[in-house]
């Protein structure tokens, strides 16, 4: 019998749940610790943007309109799929130089923080809601709601940790992503997106593009139908044009701990909504 061919891969974008080659054609070679070509990878441009942002938009309303019990066990199934493949992501992770105790050590943290955040989904009212008192014969309450569209720039290292920290959190109240990846998370985001695909979540509620983070970071901080930009894995270089053009069309911006685990984290992706409603009505 002739010797195995070996099958290299490409990786591509993950836009609207497909895995389109970037619009440019352009690709970037991802090497090891120790230089090893390991794969090709899409380069996204500016047009991959947009179209990753339209696809978030379009299904941010569909998927924030799910209950909470729901995208919790959507969350949960990321979590699971993601077990049932941690031997792959260890192996990415000690390509990028982790010994392999490290390496598993985050893949477990990564599978734990998807659950701990998918237990979070139908808790977050009662924890930032309230009912206020007034002066007067009505009912006050204050309770979240999702923000809309959220870029995200996650960390190069721990990618997968990183990943985990800041999408999660970002996603169970219901809000759409696009995550941007820069050349050395490349391949364990690419390979997230292939998780994702299997795991329930939505086509569009998770977009993940690979290439130049700081070249594409600032469209998105000036993109009018970009609700928020998570800059926690974001370049401290960022041009100062790009920030007053997020100031200009009021877009919040999300900073902190790319890898913390808190309800605080969740927080930062809300809008609080106040509505008065009049007793005995």
């Amino acid at each position: 019998m002739a010797d195995h061919l070996p099958v290299d891969k490409t990786f591509k974008l993950f836009i609207g749940g497909a895995f389109p080659r970037s619009e440019s054609g352009y690709t970037f070679q991802v090497r090891s610790a120790d230089g090893r070509l390991l794969a090709n990878a899409a380069k996204a441009s500016r047009k991959d943007l947009r179209e990753a942002v339209r696809a978030a938009r379009s299904a941010q309303a569909g998927w924030a309109g799910r209950t909470a019990y729901n995208r919790g066990q959507v969350l949960y199934r990321v979590a699971e799929m993601l077990d049932a493949r941690s031997d792959e992501f260890a192996t990415l992770l000690r390509d990028g130089g982790r010994s392999d105790e490290s390496a598993r050590h985050e893949v477990e943290q990564a599978v734990d923080r998807w659950v701990w955040y998918a237990g979070w989904a139908d808790k977050v009212h009662q924890v930032f809601g309230s009912v206020n008192p007034v002066a007067g014969p009505f009912f006050n309450f204050t309770f979240p709601e999702p923000t809309g569209v959220v870029v995200q720039a996650v960390p190069d290292d721990p990618p997968l940790l990183g990943l985990a920290s800041r999408l999660a959190p970002a996603i169970v109240t219901g809000n759409t992503s696009v995550v941007l990846a820069g050349e050395a998370a490349a391949l364990v985001a690419m390979s997230l997106a292939e998780v994702l695909a299997t795991s329930d979540v939505p086509g569009g509620v998770v977009n993940i593009l690979t290439g130049d983070v700081s070249a594409l970071l600032p469209w998105a901080l000036g993109h009018l139908d970009v609700n928020a930009v998570d800059l926690a894995g974001a370049p401290d270089d960022l041009p100062d044009e790009a920030l007053a053009d997020a100031a200009e069309n009021v877009k919040r911006l999300v900073h902190g701990d790319p890898t913390a685990a808190s309800p605080s984290v969740i927080a930062q992706f809300l809008e609080m909504k106040t509505v008065w409603h009049p007793i005995g009505h």
